[in-house]
């Protein structure tokens, strides 16, 4: 199996899934879930040939001409990004199955969640940077469809609204950002930009191409101020929430800001941009948490959080930052899927999510409450599970910063107090807190509910109990390929009395204490947000918004006003002026003007086609500005007939002809003449007809004047019977190299045909 053809068969699955679902029935979560599981196996079964140093391409022509191609790259970054997608989705799609038995259009709700796999899975593979900005922009679209399932709740639609217009800005900048990336470089192919990282830092390119690429890093990774879109989209169905939030969508950023890391990493820019949006981010998101009641919020805020201190780990850039921010990449996607299918399995038992209205559910589902209390063990990073050693590794890499540490410390510091905090809270006040008047009674989720999360947590455990052997495999490539000048640290559960450790044990008591004394310590700090913080920064989001479509109307209103005459004006005086420029920036123009060689009947006809347009500006009759038009026309044609341009000639003729009938036709039923134009707009429009006039005649002489090493009509004498199999060479350019300009033009008298005979018809009635 390549990884080309996986993406294509997922896809596939993607598309049949909503009309295949009914055939299924509650068994359709399960079959969708085997070709994500075997993805999982096959790349699970590349590991030991990616530990070993080996990486794998594939690529396939799209746009060849323009250096685009599918592109795939499977190092071991990209490999573990593979086994969290495919591995978690793979419960995903079984905890959707049945958490969406209940719910319509189920069928539908499992291809977009497919559909969602499969674009981050392209992301994670992509080897070309076209090919990972379509996948990334199929993520925004699939998680649009998501976060909107509940279409019929106008908070859903808004959500997704808001995250798509994030999102899709981000999107727009990443392209432009991926542009002037490969600019230097003269390839999108990834393996060629990471085989030569300094070539974009010695280009004046490097500082617009990072801005870019950041925008669209920070918007989806929902970074500080564009954080606010992810907790709004906590209305959609607890699978996408689960899936959303643990490995796929919001990492996509992350994902991205590493894999550059070799190219655009390194520099104070980059340093100094990614550690303050990291830091902000970071205790940003864990302080909003702390005020939440909703469950899903809290844990949105604590993902915003997480995604933070990932971005601020990449900047920092140390040896220790680099490997704490793949281990606690796959901490946080462990825990956080837990948490989040745990989440939704209480909604569907109590019908709440309000943590005011949650307590003493261990009785009710002991199972469910176990499970769950070790992912919140992991979030607070108490050993053994592998969050301790996350934890452990970011106070390193804070104490080791190199700039700023004191202050990276303290807020990271205080950021996980405040997780211990609420895993606490959550853990106790749910589980073996005072238990309120539930609607219904709970009872333990059925088994695809709670699959996922156990071997969620059970890897976790694993993974934390034998690091060196179980996580190290999994991680040390990865560290390598986005840092290629560290190495990975072997991993211990246990490094001894230092001050790591210190600091970690006082996190766990100052966080008990704060849990301890909540009653009286959550209002005062509700207090603050609503005095400092009350401005929600969604309600920001959607008054721009509305504003900006206020600007839009109004401005349209001044520009689109109706008036044909002053849009046509503008597009000439515009055109006019570029070209003016143009000849202005050109080379002189060389006349050689030899009189004698005219002849004297070519010179009667110009003497009449400029009395005929002398007549047609002044004339107060229309019949008459008419003939002198025709005039004007005919004139031309004798002309072209003297210079052998006969096939010009004959459509002249047709025009002329048909212009003055119609037009006259037009004029019989039209008032008596009047002129309601003002002497300033019959000034105005004369300066117009001659800044026109002038820049054509200028341009037919700056024309007539360049000299060309090889006329192209040399090349279409050679070419229209070799290539075309033609040999009238006007026939051939218009029908071969001019295919798509003859197209347009019988497109439009198609058009024209259409209308006259709609409305001869429509006179008949």
């Amino acid at each position: 199996m390549t990884t080309g053809l996986f993406l294509l068969v997922l896809l596939l699955i993607a598309v049949i899934a909503p009309f295949t679902r009914k055939y299924l029935k509650n068994q359709a979560g399960w079959t969708y879930a085997i070709w994500p599981f075997a993805g999982f196996i096959y790349y699970l079964s590349l590991l030991p040939a990616i530990n070993q140093g080996a990486v794998l391409t594939e690529s396939f022509e799209w746009i060849p001409a323009l250096g685009i191609n599918f592109s795939f790259y499977v190092d071991g970054f990209s490999m573990l990004f593979s086994l969290l997608v495919l591995g978690i989705g793979t419960f995903i799609l079984v905890y959707a199955g049945y958490y969406m038995r209940p719910y319509p259009m189920k069928g539908r709700f499992l291809g977009y969640l497919l559909l969602f796999m499969t674009a981050m899975q392209g992301i994670v593979v992509s080897g070309n940077l076209i090919t990972m900005f379509v996948f990334w922009e199929l993520t925004s679209i699939s998680s649009y469809l998501l976060i909107g399932y509940y279409h019929e709740k106008p908070e859903a639609r808004a959500s997704a609204l808001q995250a798509l217009l994030i999102t899709g800005f981000g999107g727009l900048a990443l392209l432009g950002g991926f542009v002037l990336l490969a600019i230097p470089y003269g390839s999108y192919e990834l393996s060629y930009i990471l085989a030569s990282p300094d070539i974009i830092k010695n280009s004046n390119l490097y500082l617009p191409a990072f801005i870019l690429i950041a925008i669209g890093a920070f918007t989806k990774s929902a970074q500080f101020p564009f954080h606010f879109w992810l907790p709004g989209a906590m209305t959609a169905p607890s699978p996408v929430s689960a899936f959303l939030h643990s490995a796929t969508m919001v990492k996509a950023g992350v994902f991205l800001l590493a894999r550059l890391n070799p190219v655009l990493g390194g520099t104070e820019i980059w340093s100094y941009t990614l550690t303050i949006f990291g830091v902000t981010t970071m205790f940003v998101g864990a302080w909003i948490s702390v005020t939440q009641t909703d469950l899903k919020k809290i844990l949105a805020y604590t993902t915003v959080s997480a995604l933070g201190t990932l971005v601020l780990l990449i900047g920092t850039g140390t040896e220790y930052a680099i490997n704490a921010a793949i281990i606690f990449l796959l901490v946080h996607a462990l825990y956080k899927g837990t948490l989040f299918m745990m989440a939704g399995n209480i909604e569907k038992k109590t019908g709440t999510r309000d943590i005011r209205e949650l307590g003493g559910l261990f009785k009710y589902m002991p199972f469910a409450a176990i499970v769950m209390s070790m992912a919140l063990v992991s979030m607070a990073g108490v050993p053994p599970m592998l969050g301790f050693l996350g934890k452990e590794l970011i106070y390193e890499a804070s104490v080791a910063a190199p700039r700023a540490y004191w202050f990276i410390l303290s807020l990271g510091f205080m950021t996980n107090v405040i997780l211990v905090f609420l895993s606490l809270r959550l853990a106790i006040d749910i589980f073996w807190g005072k238990e309120p008047a539930y609607a219904k009674k709970p009872a333990e989720p059925a088994l695809p509910l709670v699959l996922g999360p156990f071997f969620l947590v059970l890897a976790s455990f694993v993974l934390g109990l034998f690091p060196h052997a179980m996580a190290n495999p999994l991680t040390s490539k990865a560290i390598t390929a986005i840092s290629p000048m560290h190495d990975a640290i072997v991993l211990k559960l246990w490094h001894g009395f230092n001050l790591v450790l210190a600091l970690s044990a006082l996190t766990l008591l100052s966080g008990y204490l704060i849990f301890r004394s909540r009653h009286t310590l959550l209002p005062s700090i509700d207090n603050v947000n609503i005095r400092y913080f009350r401005r929600e920064f969604t309600r920001v989001f959607f008054n721009l918004l509305d504003g900006f479509l206020v600007f839009t109307k109004l401005t349209t209103k001044t520009l689109q006003h109706g008036y044909h005459r002053f849009y046509l004006m503008t597009l000439f005086v515009v055109a006019s002026v570029l070209v003016w420029v143009m000849i202005w920036r050109a080379d002189p123009i060389m006349l050689e003007l030899n009189f004698s060689d005219m002849p004297l009947n070519l010179v009667a006809v110009v003497a009449l086609i400029i009395a005929a347009t002398f007549s047609a500006v002044v004339s107060n009759s229309r019949v008459v500005a008419l003939i002198s038009m025709g005039v004007i026309g005919f004139g031309i044609t004798i002309i072209f007939i003297a210079y052998s341009g006969v096939d010009l000639a004959i459509t002249m003729i047709m025009v002329e002809t048909l212009l003055v009938i119609l037009a006259m036709t037009v004029v019989y039923h039209l008032p008596k003449y009047q002129n309601f134009s003002s002497t300033g707009a019959r000034m105005r429009d004369t300066l117009v007809a001659t800044l026109v006039g002038a820049f054509f005649m200028v341009l037919v002489l700056q024309a007539g004047t360049s000299s060309l090493e090889m006329p192209i009509s040399e090349y279409f004498k050679e070419a229209s019977y070799s290539l075309a199999y033609g040999r009238n060479i006007v026939n051939v350019i218009l029908v071969d190299f001019r295919a798509l300009d003859t197209l347009g033009e019988i497109t439009v008298i198609s058009i024209a045909a259409l209308g006259i005979y709609s409305m001869i018809k429509l006179s008949k009635k």
